[in-house]
């Protein structure tokens, strides 16, 4: 038997009619003859084309408030009857099925009913049934009938049909079929997790995708599956890579700390913040960040918290860097900004992030909640005889955000609202100190009354040993190890204040 085969009859149920027309004039053209429901129908009807109502074939109207419109031997008999199946072709005749070559759905939006906020009774009523139904039916029997489930498919379905003359392929049919088990995968489990509540169940679907040039290196594949364009508002640059991905993620996270306060600046480099700055002005806040490490800069994202305006971009255009990310931009800016024609230039929309981390494991996944936790004023404990400062306090608060954002084992040093240094991703606690220590010397800064936060205990004393003969005068850190008491006792005795949190923020 051929693999080709004319479409000869349709069933179209659809919730939105955009770019249906064309389908249905193009259809009606070559003759073929379609069946409809409810406003669908009527929507054929006002092309002036003629339709055959489902219920002339199943002598049953819509029924329960339009909850039960298709489900009927009837209609899933023309659908899944196979065509070279010597009994399914004689029960056709003797119940008098009609064949149903086509069948074109697009499904009730739920996820967007969702998203919209609308009471749980509006969401139920766009949980599809029929349509669902009439998609997975069709699709499994892609052999013979042609499945279109979604409108973004109308245009690609109507030139296969006009350039074709309305005949399919079996290659045409099957790639179509999978189109559908991915929308209807895809909705199965957007219904599920607003359902799930207690099952402990990992379940996530994402149809919009993007490939990237590569990985993080050439020889990898790369793809980021996801809505880029609800996140950001891209003005100008090149493609984002995987590792400017990896990158923006990071920064986003760690400017999410600092959304309404002051003026805030960071520069990233490799998911780290390599200098951060909070001044009265973004331009100062940016020269600031900058200082404290330029080296690191070079190649790197920056992000602000607020409009960066001509000023500041005139200082951020003397640097080579790949993205730059602001809730807005002066005109004046954007102009300089665009000045070298790779730089990303993105505007930040306000978007709700995912709870969860996700990521491949062994021979599956890890999945865990994000590290929500800010420590606040009121989750210090006072653990040592001399006590932080005010402006020790508002330093020790602006350490440990950076440091929740810092790949582990990590020390942060800030001092006036300023990144100082960061030892980041070391095997050793210590090794972290020590290379914070020689990177804030490197660029000139001095230690002395700068505060230190570590994301986890110190096992030992050493650590705040080290820091004090840094200059280091106040720590924060999580606290927790059987030893606390021996750097508390070291502090005791050189009057170095510290605080505990009771929160470790490990990020691996």
């Amino acid at each position: 038997m051929s693999t080709s085969k004319t479409i000869k009859s349709a069933l179209i149920s659809v919730f939105h009619k955009d770019g249906l027309a064309p389908i249905v004039q193009k259809l009606n053209e070559l003759g073929v003859t379609i069946y409809s429901t409810g406003g669908t129908e009527n929507f054929i009807k006002e092309l002036g084309i003629d339709v055959v109502p489902v219920e002339d074939v199943t002598s049953y109207p819509s029924i329960l408030g339009g909850r039960v419109k298709t489900l009927h031997p009837k209609v899933f008999g023309g659908i899944l009857n196979r065509q070279d199946h010597e009994g399914d072709v004689a029960e056709m005749q003797e119940y008098k099925i009609p064949q149903l070559d086509l069948v074109i759905v697009d499904l009730y939006p739920f996820e967007k009913t969702v998203a919209s906020g609308a009471p749980e009774q509006d969401i139920v009523e766009k949980i599809d049934i029929g349509g669902i139904s009439l998609i997975r039916a069709s699709a499994k029997n892609f052999k013979d009938t042609f499945t279109v489930s979604s409108m973004e498919q109308y245009d690609e379905f109507l030139s296969i049909i006009t350039e074709n003359n309305g005949e399919t392929s079996l290659d045409q049919r099957k790639k179509f079929a999978a189109k559908s088990f991915n929308i209807s995968s895809h909705y199965d489990t957007a219904i599920f997790n607003y359902f799930n509540e207690d099952e402990v169940v990992f379940k996530a679907s994402e149809t919009s995708s993007k490939t990237l040039r590569y990985g993080e290196n050439p020889h990898q594949k790369g793809y980021f599956f996801g809505d880029l364009e609800a996140m950001f508002d891209k003005l100008h640059g090149k493609e984002l890579s995987y590792n400017n991905l990896l990158d923006v993620d990071a920064a986003v996270n760690l400017m999410n700390e600092f959304v309404d306060e002051d003026p805030t600046f960071a520069v990233l480099k490799h998911n780290n913040a390599c200098g951060f700055a909070q001044r009265n002005t973004i331009k100062q806040a940016y020269v600031d960040a900058l200082a404290g490490d330029p080296v690191s800069a070079f190649g790197g994202v920056l992000i602000a918290n607020k409009e960066i305006d001509a000023e500041t971009a005139t200082e951020i255009h003397k640097l080579f860097c790949e993205v730059v990310i602001a809730p807005s931009y002066s005109d004046e800016a954007l102009a300089t900004l665009k000045g070298k024609k790779n730089r990303v230039i993105l505007i930040q929309k306000t978007t709700k992030l995912p709870v969860q981390n996700v990521r491949t494991a062994l021979n599956g996944l890890l999945v865990q909640d994000k590290d929500s936790k800010t420590d606040t004023l009121e989750d210090l404990t006072y653990v040592t005889n001399t006590k932080p400062s005010e402006s020790e306090i508002k330093d020790l608060l602006f350490a440990s955000k950076i440091c929740k954002h810092t790949k582990s084992n990590t020390i942060v040093f800030t001092k006036n609202n300023q990144l100082l240094a960061s030892g980041t991703g070391q095997t050793s606690r210590v090794d972290a100190l020590r290379q914070a220590i020689e990177k804030a010397t490197s660029f000139g800064f001095d230690l002395k009354g700068a505060v230190m936060a570590s994301d986890a205990f110190f096992p030992f004393p050493d650590c705040v040993e080290i820091a004090d003969k840094a200059g280091i005068t106040s720590v924060i850190q999580p606290g927790g190890s059987i030893k606390d008491q021996l750097s508390i006792d070291y502090c005791n005795t050189n009057n170095i204040s510290m605080v505990m949190t009771g929160t470790r923020h490990f990020k691996h």
